[in-house]
Formats: structure tokens, sequence, C-alpha cells
């Protein structure tokens, strides 16, 4: 067996607990004095992300998100690699100009197809394309692909690989710290090891075993243990690489901690149900100098205008697109009225901007 090359030189015991957080391709030097650095000279491309979310993070969801943070990179839902090849690439992959930094998330194992569909990721012009390999469902097993995937690191290799040559675009896999009762730290760095060795530089590491059998996939999202050092033992052990952490993540000061250990951070379910988290991540985590005068009502004004313009252009229904900002005012007084007019199908012959004023007039 060849051993990957970023196993060969493991950091000692008692070394630095990481280096400097960074980007693909910027300076190795370790901090002086075993300082810990919490601030990249420069802040990787995925310091920031939100989650792909299978039936929530389309393009409606993304385009919400993006009137909050400019600079935080999205991911699609996971979509299969049949679905691009076969099907309605258009209905699939289209997304809206202003969703830049946006990556395609794709499901699916037969490295011929995943190297077809990172050319047509490309040709949309997407920004990176990323491999699942971490949904635990019954469905994305029966495919062959998600977090099964684990189990076989030579097949995600030469996925990767296939990508990597069809396209150019960065190529990234998101992926569990292990699977079914498989604990071991060396299971998931071997797995890391391989894939790396096809060339493979970002991996997204969500911080919980997947169980493949016994647990739904919502309960695959609570019920396995958050183990955050196994992700933080990667990227001591693969200074290299950009590791991203995700899972269980629900404020910004965590969200700082985690910085502390790793590359950058991805935020799920939070940054949907509690979409105001975000509000002053480009000033807080990206730099921006000038502070935030975002508000809400101007958030869901501009909201209120895309609604009405892609009634008018595509004929979707505004409650489609609405569902993803009713946890816009979460935690202020009459944020639960507010919900109710924006979830109200009764409402759905009025135009976005009758019912927002009604939903003003609730609060």
């Amino acid at each position: 067996m060849r051993w990957p090359t970023a196993w060969r030189s493991r950091p000692e015991p008692g070394s630095p607990l990481r280096s400097p957080p960074r980007g693909v391709g910027s300076s190795n030097e370790a901090p002086r004095d075993n300082a810990r650095v919490t601030e990249p000279i420069s802040p990787s491309p995925w310091r920031l992300s939100v989650a792909p979310m299978l039936d929530w993070t389309d393009k409606h969801c993304r385009t919400f998100h993006r009137k909050i943070t400019r600079h935080t990179r999205l991911y699609t839902e996971m979509v299969n690699s049949g679905a691009i090849l076969h099907g309605d690439q258009e209905r699939h992959l289209a997304f809206n100009a202003d969703e830049h930094p946006v990556a395609l998330q794709l499901g699916g194992s037969d490295p011929a197809d995943l190297g077809a569909c990172a050319r047509v990721a490309e040709r949309f012009g997407y920004d990176e394309v990323n491999l699942n390999c971490g949904c635990p469902s019954e469905r994305v097993q029966k495919g062959a692909f998600g977090a099964c995937l684990m189990a076989e690191a030579p097949l995600v290799a030469d996925g990767v690989k296939a990508m990597r040559d069809a396209c150019s675009l960065p190529v990234t896999v998101k992926h569990r710290i292990g699977i079914d009762r498989i604990e071991r730290y060396e299971f998931v760095r071997d797995f890391v090891g391989t894939v790396a060795d096809a060339g493979c530089e970002v991996f997204i590491v969500h911080a919980r075993n997947a169980w493949l059998q016994g647990l739904s996939p919502k309960e695959n999202r609570d019920i396995p243990p958050l183990r955050y050092e196994l992700v933080y033992q990667l990227k001591r052990e693969f200074p290299h690489l950009t590791i991203v952490i995700n899972g269980g993540i629900k404020t910004n000061a965590e969200i700082e901690t985690h910085l502390q250990h790793v590359d950058g951070v991805m935020v799920g379910r939070e940054a949907y149900h509690n979409p105001w988290l975000m509000h002053d991540w480009d000033q807080r985590f990206w730099g921006e100098t000038e502070p935030s005068a975002l508000t809400r009502e101007a958030v869901e004004a501009e909201m209120v205008a895309y609604m009405a313009q892609q009634m008018q252009t595509a004929a979707v229904p505004w409650a489609h697109m609405a569902r993803h900002m009713l946890g816009l005012r979460h935690g202020l007084a009459g944020a639960r009225r507010w919900r109710q007019v924006w979830s109200d199908h009764k409402l759905k012959a009025l135009s976005p901007l009758e019912v927002s004023r009604l939903a003003a007039q609730a609060q």
C-alpha cells in the first residue's frame, strides 16, 4: 500500500495546536513561540459558509442569504449526478448571478459521471464542486453514495481525480468523522489522506458519525455525539489542507473558537432558522471595515421585490420563496405573528408587497 504523502510528517507531541488559518496555497510557516494565531493574513475562501441542506438551500434561499452576507460561501442542495446527466439541467442547476460565491454539491459515486457533472458545473458558472460523502439517508445509500462512500476511500479518490481532470474548479469533499460504530480517529484520517492524494485540498468535516443503520437522517443530525477534537486533530495532522468544521454550531462565539483550530466553519440549520446571525459576518469574519447598516426591514423589502420579480418572470409562487425568510425576525417581539402572516396560504392571491404590509401590521 502506498502511504499518502500527507501522513509522512506528523507533528510531534507538544507541537503547536495549529498553524495559522489559511486558504489553499498560502504559507505553511508555523507561528512563532508556539503562539496561537486566530486571524489569517488573508481569509480562506472557506472561512464561513452555509451548509447544503436538502429542500432548503435552493436558489431562493441562497438569494435571501446573500442579502444578509456578501462574502459567505453558499452551497446548493445535493444534486444527484443522474439528475444532471439525464434530467433538466436548467431546473437543477440555474442560479441567480448575485449568489456568488456559490458551490454545487454533487451526490454520486461513478467517477466518469462525476467528471461529466463537474464539466457541467463549470459551464453553469459555479465557483466550486463539492462531493457529498456525509448524507446517511437510505435512499442515498441505495444509490451507493453519501456517507457510505467513507468506506470506499479509493473510489472517492477516483471520483475526485475525475472531477479535477474535467474542470478547473476547486473540487472539495464534505464528509463525517466516521460511519456506524467506527469511532477511531484513524478511520477519518486514512479517508482524508487517501482522498488528498488524489488532489483534494479542501475537506468539510461534519463532526459526527453517520449511522447508516438504525437512525433516520434527522436523528443522525442530533444523536451521534459531536467530537470537534477529531476535526482539530485532522488540521494538526494535515496542516497543508484546508479543513472546515461543521455540526451543531449556533453562535458567533462558537465560530470564533473553532477558527482558532481550523480554517473555516460551515453553519447549517442555525443559519436557516436564525438567518440574522449572519448580519455582521462580513465585518466580524471577512474583514470589511465599514460598519453594517443592514436592517431586517431592508432585507425583507429586498426579498419582496425579488419575489415580485420571480412571480412575473418565472411564475414562482411567493410562498415558495417566503418560506426561507420566516426566521428573519427570530427572537423579536411579534415574530410569531409576522411568521403567521407570511405562512398564510389564504393570502396567496395577494402580492408580496401587500402581504408584507399585513405582516408589519400584525407585529
